[in-house]
């Protein structure tokens, strides 16, 4: 590892360059054990160079959707949200990695620009957003965007459009392959100011009345599974409140698990464990999880 923070020392400076470094300062449920080495790269040159090095590599943007265990990450952590550049191009909205969904939802409102509301309260970045087809609200990032370019991890640069990346439930052609996305081109309208701000209004409102935003979570922990709702079956197998350590069922949205304080991710996924067994006992539905795990127990 010597060698490998060498070489980032090359690509990057140092202030961007974390050894040992705990992942609870990384991840939205506030839980993880620590990265070997963690590097938050400021632009998509940096961020190919990094891929090139012979190492383990694990990729993360916001940490939102996300799941370390307790004894962390062995080789290096990627983090992109400093490849955040983003502008608009007529009609559409090209951005970096890294960009917060938030963020680009204000650019296209600012820009009198629709078609981007639904992601406006998404707590994640968009090479997360785009790898998973993250939605919400009716809303999903295969419905806007049309081109993505990402790099291998030899650190060649490709380019896929359109149809081409095989958009489906919470997944697309990046799933399960070892490409990081560099930037995506979002196709949006042309709409009204005020209309556009006042759909994000009542979005933001509807989600912080419903979900317990001020409480540190990844969102929705599992999958809608065909014909029933998550959160539904959670609630009504008797398990809002249910509570393992510090990880809690939400009292306010059965669909969310949160660290109701001092949680450990072993809590956590033991709790999505009970969850998935009492659910199936009860319905016959094995729950699948959204969020990601990575990492040693």
């Amino acid at each position: 590892m010597e060698k490998i923070l060498e070489k980032l020392k090359q690509i990057t400076s140092e202030e961007n360059i974390y050894c040992n470094e705990p992942m609870k300062n990384h991840t939205t449920f506030k839980t993880g054990g620590n990265a070997d080495i963690l590097v938050i790269p400021t632009s998509k040159e940096e961020l190919v160079e990094c891929l090139k090095l012979d190492v383990p590599k694990f990729i993360i943007g916001n940490g939102s959707n996300l799941v370390v265990k307790d004894g962390g990450l062995r080789g290096l952590v990627i983090k992109t949200t400093k490849v955040n550049n983003m502008h608009v191009d007529g009609e559409a909205i090209e951005a970096e990695t890294g960009c917060f969904l938030g963020k680009i939802a204000m650019l296209a409102r600012d820009n009198s620009l629709t078609g981007f509301e639904f992601a406006s309260g998404i707590p994640g970045t968009l090479g997360g957003a785009v790898s998973m087809n993250a939605g919400a609200y009716g809303g999903e990032i295969k419905d806007v965007v049309i081109e993505s370019t990402y790099a291998d991890l030899n650190g060649n640069i490709h380019t896929i459009l359109n149809d081409e990346h095989e958009f489906g439930k919470r997944k697309s052609f990046f799933t399960g392959k070892d490409y990081v996305i560099l930037s995506s081109k979002i196709q949006l309208k042309q709409g009204n100011y005020e209309e556009i701000k006042r759909k994000m209004d009542e979005l933001r409102e509807a989600r912080n009345t419903k979900q317990p935003v001020t409480m540190p979570s990844a969102g929705s922990v599992f999958k809608r599974p065909e014909g029933f709702f998550a959160g539904k079956l959670i609630e009504d197998s008797g398990l809002k409140g249910y509570r393992i350590g510090g990880a809690e069922v939400s009292t306010l949205h059965a669909g969310f698990i949160v660290n109701a304080g001092g949680a450990t991710s072993k809590d956590i996924l033991d709790l999505i464990k009970h969850i998935q067994e009492t659910v199936q006992k009860n319905y016959g539905v094995m729950l699948e999880t959204e969020v990601k795990i990575i990492g040693e127990d």
